[in-house]
């Protein structure tokens, strides 16, 4: 029998907010500035839901480029500027997070001023203050189990009694770590380019669904089972 949920575990971009595109643009435009270029399949592939300290990780070692504090000073500015005039909400996840019963709190690769300006603007920050948390906050981000194991311990909760909501292939990993259930987000605007329905395939989480408005319906049928 499966354990009840005692706590869900939101990431942000692709889950809450509909930031994806966004922000594979904008690091695909800092990339080119520091002089290499990366497709979007390949962004998505290799980037999704993974933090700036493992992007820059993996930038070094397999394309020998170095993004310099200046490099992320400029994707941080770019992005903020433009979640300001672009960033939307995931449709239906206000609702959902207003039925749903169950504790909540995010666990994200951003940075936490980012998390809380991406919130903010789409109108959710009210919903999930003040738990929220970053991979700043850990030494190793997604797909290591490390901020997800942060979160529960932080909120009090039982790794097998977290439910995680992910978009991201990295996400799903770092989730099956940390020995939690998993449900994959197919919603978002993202979900074609980034090649998401084929890499759930493969990772095969506890369940995928597109639409946000099902969430609480889906997390009561997964408890009842």
């Amino acid at each position: 029998m499966t354990t009840s949920t005692d706590l869900v575990i939101f990431d942000c971009d692709g889950v809450l907010v509909d930031s994806e595109p966004i922000s594979i643009a904008v690091l695909r435009e800092v990339i080119a500035r520091a002089g290499h270029d990366i497709d979007e399949a390949t962004a998505y592939q290799r980037f999704l839901g993974r933090s700036m300290t493992t992007i820059g990780d993996t930038l070094a070692a397999e394309y020998g480029l170095v993004l310099t504090e200046e490099h992320l000073a400029d994707t941080r500015e770019l992005m903020s500027a433009r979640f300001r005039a672009e960033l939307k909400a995931i449709a239906g996840i206000r609702q959902a997070l207003l039925t749903l019963p169950n504790r909540r709190c995010v666990a994200s690769s951003s940075r936490p001023e980012r998390i809380r300006l991406s919130l903010e603007l789409t109108g959710l920050l009210d919903l999930l203050e003040p738990d929220i948390y970053s991979a700043t906050m850990v030494k190793r981000g997604k797909p290591a189990p490390d901020l997800f194991l942060h979160a529960a311990a932080r909120m009090g909760a039982q790794p097998q009694a977290c439910l995680v909501i992910e978009d991201s292939p990295a996400g799903i990993e770092a989730a099956k770590a940390a020995g939690m259930r998993v449900f994959a987000f197919a919603g978002g605007s993202h979900a074609e380019a980034g090649g998401l329905r084929t890499a759930f395939e493969v990772l095969k989480p506890d369940l995928v669904f597109d639409d946000m408005r099902l969430l609480p319906s889906l997390v009561a049928e997964a408890d009842a089972r």
